[in-house]
């Protein structure tokens, strides 16, 4: 199934898309599930909404007017006063049901004491990116799975062949050096996989580290498409499939 354009204005569409995430100690992971879901199903909001001890990581969609209130409802609770969002629209509702769930990791890495809210990479603004990855001293890798790489990448970018994302460690013991790989630069599809992934590569030793802020979807939504070195299309997890 083909996706909608990037640039598609709420106007044109019925339903508008969120997706965000944010690396934070959340202590009272219960009542928060409780909360979010029942707004969320008073606002008629579908998607997923994982929570965990590290923060929250969500893709959900619903009316502009819906869309919004959800939006100043998690803005009003402390540790999400200063979530970002990135918003694209549809013309039908990518998810089936609304689903708020309780995991021990919003991304699954299954290595402990990684906290990518004290240590990351060097974020690169998606006008920045491009030169960065030119450089021949970076080294450049997808963090995605084989499958979404294989539907597009960047030239030049290393597919670590993983099948899930818990298996990137296990590639970075096979194939990288810190004495030999200077200049790393991760992208993913939205940025959280690579906030965890630069955090690890940092504490394994590795100095110079950087990521596509924003993922790629990041990157499409704010570089022309006569500018782009993007090669094919991105999968995204929803019924919209790639965009």
């Amino acid at each position: 199934m083909q996706g909608f354009l990037m640039s598609q204005s709420s106007t044109e569409s019925q339903y508008t898309v969120i997706a965000f995430y944010k690396f934070i100690e959340l202590a009272d992971i219960c009542s928060l599930q409780s909360a979010i879901a029942a707004f969320c199903k008073e606002h008629a909001i579908l998607g997923t909404i994982l929570l965990a001890h590290e923060g929250i990581n969500a893709t959900i969609a619903g009316s502009d007017q819906d869309i919004a209130a959800v939006v100043a409802f998690l803005h009003s609770h402390t540790p999400f006063a200063e979530l970002q969002f990135r918003y694209t629209y549809a013309d039908f509702n990518p998810f089936y049901k609304m689903k708020v769930r309780i995991k021990k990791e919003i991304v699954a890495l299954r290595i402990p004491n990684i906290y990518p809210d004290k240590k990351t990479g060097i974020q690169v603004p998606p006008e920045e990116w491009d030169p960065v990855i030119a450089d021949p001293e970076t080294f450049l890798i997808d963090t995605r799975n084989t499958y979404e790489c294989e539907l597009g990448t960047f030239p030049g970018a290393h597919n670590p062949e993983t099948d899930v994302f818990r298996d990137f460690p296990a590639y970075v013991k096979q194939n990288l050096d810190p004495a030999k790989h200077k200049k790393i630069a991760m992208f993913c599809t939205g940025g959280i996989r690579c906030e965890k992934a630069s955090s690890y590569l940092l504490e394994q030793g590795f100095s110079e580290v950087y990521q596509l802020q924003g993922g790629i979807l990041n990157y499409l939504e704010k570089i022309p498409a006569e500018n782009s070195t993007w090669e094919g299309e991105c999968f995204i997890f929803d019924n919209r499939i790639t965009v």
